[in-house]
């Protein structure tokens, strides 16, 4: 069974013990704050090795390093093979500080973001403006209600109760 599926199936089970998610949980977001302050005191450098070599250098569990790995994912220059991951797969975690940092807002982890390493990366000019242009993109703007009798906005010319508003 690859990894990534192992790490989903205990960190977002549906039938564990809601406490022990909870720990997990709590657990996890400590050693990744851990890792991202190694990380971060050094940004210029990419850390390399195997999934296992990783989980050893960064004193965590090889689950809890394929989580992290999922986590930072969507931030690296260079995307590992996340789903075919197992522990002699080779990763790269060279990531692109303004994802990472724009990625960290967008989960809303506060801890991440918060980071005192961030000040060494970035004035506290640059991280407010990547903070709101993350914050402007994810932001969901409702198009005005469409009524019955409107035009279809699908751009056939029918009312809207005729075409796309049909029951």
């Amino acid at each position: 069974m690859a990894l990534l599926k192992q790490w989903h199936d205990m960190a977002y089970s549906e039938t564990a013990n809601k406490g022990d998610l909870q720990r997990l949980w709590a657990d996890y977001f400590q050693k990744e704050k851990e890792i991202y302050t190694k990380l971060l005191e050094n940004p210029e450098e990419v850390v390399k090795g195997t999934v296992k070599e990783l989980a050893e250098k960064f004193d965590v569990d090889i689950m809890t390093m394929i989580g992290f790995l999922d986590g930072i994912n969507e931030s690296l220059k260079v995307v590992n093979p996340i789903d075919e991951m197992e522990e002699d797969t080779e990763v790269s975690l060279d990531f692109d500080n303004e994802l990472l940092y724009m990625n960290m807002v967008g989960a809303g982890a506060d801890w991440l973001y918060e980071l005192e390493e961030w000040e060494d990366i970035f004035d506290e000019e640059k991280r407010k403006e990547l903070y709101r242009i993350q914050k402007v993109s994810t932001t969901i703007v409702k198009g005005a209600k469409t009524y019955p009798n409107d035009p279809c906005p699908c751009g056939s010319g029918k009312k809207y109760k005729k075409c796309c508003g049909k029951k």
